[in-house]
């Protein structure tokens, strides 16, 4: 054979091998495996064993509890089933064709344009707003200021300018009274027998020239200052009586009055505020649900005040390098946190009744009291029944 000859037949072979690796595009519903098309597995399997030549059966297999695919595959694994975090609830269970759905719980939201990696709180219209819409899982409240009403500033002035105004009549009208009375007094003073001054003596004679001794008259004109503040109490007095608002007038020029006599200093003891040790003793709660029941009672303690963050976990016997390790979290999620640590810490051992009393060695009964109540309504724990005890 020529040379020739031989490179085609060269040519044509190395085309046959290529065509064989690299078969035509599978169908749909089908998955390239080497060289090979095999069938998928239906939603909820997975591919167990490929199969060996086209046309050929694979094998599938269903896929195990916790793990999903929800749509026909070539997969030899299946997916993992999401968990849902503390601060969501389920909405829709994992199954074998279906990854599970979470959502966030009631008073939290979370949005989906964002990365949800924790709701946030819901928050609340402030004072002069009302609320547009409530608070969802996958949206904020939406608040809107309310409409102007009149204002009751406004409403106070329209009464208290008549009213000051009528103080400023009745107090100029007292200046004019008194400046008048002075006139008077100046004019009776003038007008004195035989020009007596003011404290001197003088006698009535009767008609035949002698003199009375038995009614001595004492002539005495009231001084200039004791004219002025009697008049100064009487506009005082009569400014008093025509409106509670004259006090809001400068009266500097008028004498101080005395002050009120204190009342007596009481003669019985201060009552003394019961310790801890007298209060009713704090009941034992009994969980219903084991260590379940504990952990849905974590979201109630992020009512704990800040104050108190530190020295209660110490008391839990958390360590100070787990305390600053939880600082880059959210307050709620750092509480949680911390306390998932306690409960992985103390194992069987943990109880509800011990983050109370830490509670109430830190003085914080309220705080206490709060979470006691949420949790025996919410159904996770029971009082300790009196036979209990026995």
């Amino acid at each position: 054979m020529s040379p020739r000859g031989l490179c085609l037949v060269s040519l044509a072979f190395c085309f046959l091998r290529l065509t064989a690796a690299f078969p035509r595009s599978c169908k749909d519903d089908e998955f390239t495996h080497g060289a090979i098309c095999c069938k998928h597995c239906p939603a909820g399997q997975r591919v167990a064993s490929h199969c060996s030549a086209a046309g050929a059966e694979r094998v599938c297999e269903e896929c195990q509890d916790g793990t999903f695919t929800e749509h026909a595959n070539g997969l030899t694994q299946c997916f993992r089933c999401a968990q849902c975090r503390p601060d969501q609830e389920v909405v829709r269970r994992c199954s074998p064709t279906q990854q599970s759905e979470c959502r966030c719980r009631a008073g939290r939201f979370c949005s989906p344009e964002e990365a949800c990696e924790v709701c946030r709180r819901c928050s609340s219209c402030a004072p002069g707003e009302e609320t547009v819409r409530n608070c969802t899982s996958t949206a904020n409240t939406e608040c809107k200021k309310n409409a102007p009403t009149s204002n009751p500033d406004s409403e106070k002035a329209v009464w208290i300018v008549p009213l000051v105004v009528m103080a400023a009549a009745l107090i100029i009208a007292g200046i004019i009274f008194a400046m008048w009375r002075r006139l008077r007094a100046k004019e009776s003073r003038s007008s004195a027998p035989d020009g007596l001054k003011a404290g001197q003596l003088f006698s009535v004679s009767s008609s035949d020239g002698r003199s009375n001794g038995e009614r001595p008259l004492l002539v005495r004109s009231r001084s200039r200052r004791e004219e002025e503040e009697e008049e100064e109490r009487r506009v005082l007095c009569g400014s008093r009586s025509s409106s509670t608002t004259n006090s809001q007038l400068s009266l500097t020029a008028l004498p101080a009055l005395p002050p009120a006599n204190p009342p007596p200093p009481s003669s019985r003891p201060a009552r003394r505020e019961p310790s801890m040790r007298e209060e009713e003793s704090f009941p034992v709660l009994v969980p219903n649900n084991g260590d379940d029941s504990l952990r849905k009672c974590f979201q109630f303690f992020d009512e704990l005040d800040l104050a108190f963050h530190s020295r209660f976990f110490r008391l839990l016997d958390v360590s100070d390098n787990e305390i600053k390790s939880r600082e880059h979290l959210l307050y709620e999620d750092k509480i949680y946190a911390l306390l998932n640590t306690w409960l992985e810490m103390k194992g069987r051992d943990a109880s509800l009744n011990d983050l109370l009393r830490a509670l109430l060695d830190l003085n914080q009964r309220r705080t206490a009291e709060n979470i006691k109540d949420k949790a025996l309504q919410c159904g996770h724990f029971t009082r300790q029944s009196l036979e209990g005890n026995h």
